[in-house]
């Protein structure tokens, strides 16, 4: 009698044999591949929906340079439209449905705005710092004015001068007025020279503009 041939199949020219242990691993691996396919697909389904919340921030010069869909943007207005929080929450969720139908290239340009607006956000926080340690180097440190000048050099030097003189006077008529420590809680007030140091200082940390984008557009010839 002759004898059944063994089920099986082949895998890079060697042969499997069905309910085999290399069957069996092999078909451990395939599970294990699609179950990964999936977790990756759920984190990429997820990282969609973020994006698509963050947009909800998005400043609108860079919004408007997306180009994304009429349906996505109507989408984004009714969210930040909505105050309930359960219709918000469900209006985000369809905006992220919405997000997993954009192309790679659109999702990547939607990363590169994000992470544009988080520099120039990161960059404005690090200026309100510096300004507030100029503000008191100039106000502590006669030799500051000078070093201020080097990265400032358009400066009002007068009117920083009767700044900082007025300053100090009402720093100490305030120290006067109230001897001792500013009680726990309260900070201690400061006058208009004071914050208008700041101002200034401000305004003198802050980038040149683009000469490019300034720059009005040249007419063209008549041929």
């Amino acid at each position: 009698m002759a004898r059944k041939p063994t089920k099986g199949y082949f895998v890079k020219g060697h042969f499997v044999a069905a309910g085999s242990e290399l069957d069996l691993e092999l078909k451990r691996e395939l599970k294990g591949d699609t179950e990964a396919s999936r977790t990756d697909l759920k984190k990429h389904s997820e990282h969609l929906q973020q994006l698509g919340e963050q947009l909800l921030g998005l400043r609108s010069g860079l919004l408007d340079r997306l180009a994304l869909p009429g349906i996505l943007l109507d989408a984004l207005a009714e969210a930040r439209r909505i105050s309930d929080f359960e219709g918000r929450r469900r209006q985000i969720q369809y905006v992220g449905k919405l997000m997993r139908r954009l192309d790679a290239a659109t999702v990547e340009a939607v990363e590169q705005a994000l992470a544009e607006q988080h520099q120039g956000s990161a960059a404005d926080t690090l200026r309100l710092h510096q300004a507030e340690q100029w503000r008191e180097r100039l106000l502590t440190d006669d030799e500051a004015l000078s070093a201020w000048l080097q990265i400032a050099p358009d400066t009002d030097l007068q009117h920083l001068r009767t700044l900082i003189r007025q300053a100090r006077k009402d720093a100490q008529s305030q120290r006067a007025a109230e001897p001792g420590a500013a009680p726990a809680g309260k900070a201690a007030r400061q006058g208009k020279s004071y914050r208008e140091i700041y101002q200034l200082v401000r305004a003198g940390l802050e980038p040149p503009p683009d000469p490019a984008a300034a720059a009005p557009a040249q007419p063209l010839e008549a041929a």
